[in-house]
């Protein structure tokens, strides 16, 4: 959006209207002290030509996934976005439409909404979905507090395997005491089933697990769920919903919530953000649920309609009674993820998940193959594995960043523990020949 500044005479018109004499009339309210009063320190004034050219510098700085081949994975995937999810997202009674609280005239909304919704019950196998939330980082800290809330208890028994940086945002949501939380350490790269057995007790409300975890390995879903529910406590399941069109939906082990990041299902990766929380559960609990939730009805003549159903935030109910206080939903990047699924349809999917998984397995064996990685897990996986590297691990990466790679995420930044660990992440977007290049330059190190 260009900037177009007021003239003189257009500011004191404006001033006029709201009967202010001057700015510093308006801001007469403003105690003096927090006012400032000296100029921005900001460089000096630029033409449009020149301010254009030291933007585009500014924005050459950050390298994009088009300008590399990444192997970057930990919650934000390099999946292909084909045209039509943009070409949907970028018309303007969606990509400037406000929240549709008023259904007489957001019935495209509510409608792109719902079916967004019904996509992820079907990829899930859960009953009811929300509108999204933020990313999966706050979708897992509510499925906590939700758990919390159906089971009145307050403490979780959250699996190490979970995304570190997930677990350090429900520990934010809960700093002040709200839930107790306990984490039990990995296993060779997987849950510790025996360990969180024992960790599990009847004030627990909830296990959280996460698979594929962040080392890519699939976990014992169906006994760490039993486990939970031997002690009434809900079983919350993090996922990769771009996955679920070759595994089984988290709803065949008996997962009572489920959460994920959404960003691969048709959203680019933009630096990291903004995310889409995946957010599911069962039908008995949906009026613990946090965001909001859209519906399908009748008009008076009965013709069908889209409404907002279970709004239970603090912009609609009394903050003590509401179940969140996220503000909204990501509702464009809801959009996106339901034009990509609806453009995919499960054949599809399916197709992008199991060319996912066997890119990712050849790619282990070749890298293996060179010597300069080994395995450190025996745990299946599917797109995404983890190995040791032999070597300094930053001077692989930026040696190999100089080729144009980004040569996987480095876990040490995480653990001290898992210092010489790499996580490669591999979509349908790396070609044999891509691989194969990328395995040579390894062997090059």
């Amino acid at each position: 959006m260009r900037f177009i500044p007021v003239t003189c005479g257009e500011q004191d018109e404006m001033l006029g209207s709201v009967g202010a004499p001057s700015i510093d009339g308006l801001y007469e309210d403003i105690p003096a002290g927090a006012r400032l009063t000296r100029p921005l320190d900001l460089p000096g004034a630029m033409g449009e030509i020149e301010l254009a050219a030291h933007i585009e510098k500014l924005a050459a700085a950050n390298e994009d996934g088009s300008r590399v081949v990444s192997f970057l994975g930990g919650g934000c995937y390099d999946h292909y976005v084909p045209a039509i999810v943009d070409s949907v997202v970028s018309k303007p009674a969606f990509f400037t439409a406000y929240t549709p609280y008023q259904p007489e005239v957001s019935q495209g909304t509510l409608q792109a909404i719902y079916e967004y919704q019904s996509m992820i019950c079907q990829l899930t196998g859960m009953e009811v979905s929300n509108a999204s939330m933020y990313d999966g980082a706050t979708a897992l800290a509510e499925a906590a507090l939700m758990a919390a809330r159906v089971t009145k208890r307050h403490r979780v028994v959250v699996s190490a395997t979970v995304h570190p940086e997930w677990r350090e945002t429900l520990a934010t949501y809960v700093e002040s005491g709200t839930l107790d939380i306990v984490e039990v350490a990995a296993k060779d790269g997987v849950s510790d089933g025996a360990a969180i057995a024992a960790a599990l007790d009847d004030a627990t409300a909830a296990l959280l697990v996460a698979s594929p975890s962040f080392y890519g390995t699939l976990e014992d879903l169906r006994s760490l769920g039993e486990a939970a529910h031997e002690v009434g406590a809900l079983f919350v399941v993090a996922t990769d919903p771009v996955l679920l069109g070759v595994l089984e939906p988290p709803a065949s082990y008996g997962a009572d919530i489920v959460v994920g990041e959404g960003q691969s299902l048709g959203n680019a990766m933009s630096f990291g953000g903004p995310g889409l929380g995946v957010f599911a559960c069962r039908k008995a609990h949906i009026r613990q649920m946090p965001g909001r939730v859209v519906g399908r009805t009748t008009d008076v003549d009965g013709r069908t309609g889209f409404v907002l159903t279970f709004s239970t935030r603090e912009q609609h109910i009394r903050r003590e009674k509401a179940t969140s206080n996220i503000c909204s939903n990501h509702s464009l990047n809801a959009l996106a993820a339901g034009v990509y699924l609806a453009a995919m349809g499960s054949d599809g999917l399916a197709g992008i998940g199991r060319a996912s998984v066997a890119k990712a397995h050849y790619l282990e064996d070749a890298l293996v193959a060179t010597g300069r990685f080994e395995r450190v897990f025996g745990a299946p996986f599917a797109a995404e594995f983890t190995l040791r590297y032999r070597d300094d691990v930053a001077a692989m990466q930026a040696r190999l960043h100089e080729s144009g790679y980004l040569a996987g995420l480095d876990l040490g930044r995480f653990s001290a523990d898992d210092a010489g660990l790499v996580l490669f992440a591999v979509t349908e977007r790396h070609t044999r020949a891509v691989l194969d290049r990328f395995v040579e330059e390894v062997s090059a190190l």
